[in-house]
């Protein structure tokens, strides 16, 4: 291993840990995996069963491990050409190799402090606070051991312009085929409980840091694509993969109710963009490859789905850039913090109070509290 004082540009760090959600690699891997997503949260087995027909369609295998695997082997290798040959692994939340064994593996190689990159672009308490948590749990006991983890990156170019350059494509190609006044970008993101997404972001600030930097990124893709094409699109975001108690307000409209009012108002085309989602989880392959292109089809649209950004080369060039202004940071220096089309950027170390938990107060690493 490197010395991570001074043999390579990501100094002090010694190693990178990817933290992504998981999910099951086989059939009998579906029930356990759903059980320790909605832990705590009271669901019946029953429906969790209703779920896993999902991944049966699939052959009980979610598309996220072995993309995550890729996304492993292209971090280390971008991070090899740039003189930074560090050993990445993979820890998950729900899934094995779990974060904890994870540390053991990088541990065992010398490592003494990680850097993190959650497979999560976005400020809220499951999409950033939840893995935070489970940091904390992953290293406590472990004398020695520090973890940082990147800065949310949902502005950062190597995520927002690999978005747009492929929403750019997908809405030049819709055009071209049906005209631009037949044509509306629909920006999906996962739905979450309505009082989560109010009290994502810091503690002092106005709250909504989930659905608004989406709608953020959103309008600035728009701009984009209309500029190119010399158009002007409807577009908006909608969300998918609501769950828990229909009693419980969560962040709406739904896609497919979205897609059915665009279909009323005349257009032909839509140009799907899986905005929350760095990777193929199922929520793309089966909301949105599945049930929404079931619901365009039944009413009537074309429906064109943009590919999410997770194995495109700008995207991992991206996350590199972002691990060496992380180091940049530890090392007390002030780097340019690079973003897209003047969106504002996060910083790496959470503030008081970030996307708190509402059902229990739990300690996590990598913030102010």
């Amino acid at each position: 291993m490197p010395d991570p004082v001074t043999e390579h540009p990501l100094r002090p760090y010694d190693a990178v840990l990817v933290q992504s959600f998981g999910g099951p690699e086989g059939p009998d891997e579906v029930l356990p995996f759903l059980r320790r997503v909605t832990a705590g949260r009271g669901v019946p087995d029953e429906r969790l069963v209703e779920v896993g027909a999902h991944y049966e369609r699939v052959g009980g295998v979610s598309p996220l491990p072995a993309l995550n695997r890729r996304l492993v082997a292209d971090l280390t290798a971008e991070l090899t050409a740039r003189e930074c040959p560090l050993p990445v692994a993979l820890g998950n939340r729900n899934s094995t190799p779990f974060v904890p064994e994870a540390l053991d593996d990088l541990e065992a190689g010398g490592a003494r402090r990680v850097l993190v990159v959650p497979t999560s672009a976005w400020r809220s308490y499951s999409s950033c606070r939840q893995y935070r948590e489970g940091l904390a749990e992953a290293v406590e006991g472990r004398e020695g051991l520090v973890v940082d983890k990147v800065r949310p990156f949902g502005e950062h170019p190597g995520f927002a312009a690999t978005l747009a350059r492929h929403t750019l494509d997908a809405a030049r190609g819709a055009v071209e085929q049906v005209g631009a006044d037949g044509v509306a970008l629909l920006y999906v993101t996962h739905s979450i409980p309505d009082a989560m997404d109010e009290t994502s972001g810091p503690g002092d600030g106005d709250g909504r840091a989930y659905s608004a930097d989406q709608a953020e990124l959103a309008s600035a893709i728009t701009a984009e694509v209309d500029a190119v094409l010399g158009t002007d699109l409807p577009a908006g975001l909608a969300f998918c993969s609501r769950s828990g108690s229909p009693r419980t307000p969560w962040l709406e409209p739904d896609v497919n109710d979205r897609l059915r009012e665009l279909a009323d108002e005349g257009l032909r085309h839509v140009v799907v963009v899986p905005i929350g989602f760095v990777s193929d989880h199922m929520e793309v392959t089966h909301d949105l490859d599945v049930e929404a292109a079931e619901t365009a089809a039944e009413v009537g649209l074309g429906m064109t789905r943009v590919p999410t950004p997770g194995a495109d080369g700008d995207f991992v060039r991206g996350l590199v850039d972002l691990m060496l202004e992380r180091a940049a940071q530890a090392r007390g220096e002030e780097p340019v913090r690079a973003v897209w089309r003047d969106l504002d950027s996060h910083p790496s170390v959470c503030p008081v109070g970030c996307c708190p938990n509402l059902r229990e107060a739990l300690p996590a690493s990598c913030g102010s509290d």
